[in-house]
């Protein structure tokens, strides 16, 4: 099991790689780690490596903001992550995709579209 502060800092680091174009545009979002999912519905669904929670872009209305809107959140699950990934190098790559997957909620794409995308 990798150091929590060790997953972190590599979280921040594929952030930083995650193409300029998807990040610039992210806004009102936060990013979280979590040791694994807490609720058993979230739990049923299978390994779980992380989850887009908020308003996707595509479903904003001209009223979106207009009140104090809750940050969207991707939260990454340690646990689940480091469950799939044999070294460090590995968690590296499964963050990266992991968070690109999440940001393509954000956008407002589907599942098969994210994963058609090779995501």
């Amino acid at each position: 099991m990798m150091d929590p502060a060790r997953f972190e800092q590599i979280v921040e680091e594929e952030f930083e790689r995650v193409p300029e174009l998807f990040r610039r545009n992210l806004e009102n979002v936060r990013i979280v780690v979590e040791e694994e999912p807490h609720s058993q519905r979230l739990r049923s669904r299978g390994l779980l490596l992380g989850l887009y929670e908020g308003v996707p872009l595509s479903k904003r209305g001209s009223d979106y903001g207009v009140y104090p809107v809750v940050p969207d959140t991707i939260t990454l699950f340690r646990r689940n992550i480091e469950a799939i990934s044999a070294d460090e190098e590995e968690i590296r790559r499964q963050i990266r995709v992991t968070l690109i997957h999440e940001i393509g909620h954000y956008y407002g794409m589907s599942e098969a579209e994210i994963r058609h995308a090779g995501y």
